[in-house]
């Protein structure tokens, strides 16, 4: 099972979208709200080179936003990395 964190502030409608994104397709995540953490929220941006929220992190990789998120469920890389080591996934284009 991948290790899925998604990094929060409040209000954040695009960290809701992303969460239910997520849950609507049986994903497991933690959630680390850091809308009271500035340092947390530095550290992150530090780490990360973003500044806005949601931050998605699958496996220790970036996969970005909800924008970029919802990018990746469309295309298949989201599944992709979301499957266990050794598992291929078919991308849509190899559907037919």
């Amino acid at each position: 099972m991948s290790n899925v964190i998604v990094y929060t502030t409040d209000p954040c409608p695009y960290c809701s979208r992303v969460k239910g994104l997520l849950k609507s397709r049986g994903v497991e995540f933690s959630e680390i709200n850091l809308s009271k953490d500035p340092a947390g929220r530095a550290e992150l941006a530090r780490e990360t080179g973003m500044m806005s929220f949601p931050q998605v992190i699958i496996d220790g990789t970036l996969v970005g936003g909800f924008t970029e998120v919802s990018a990746a469920d469309r295309s298949g890389l989201l599944a992709e990395l979301l499957a266990p080591p050794g598992t291929e996934q078919l991308s849509p284009d190899s559907a037919a």
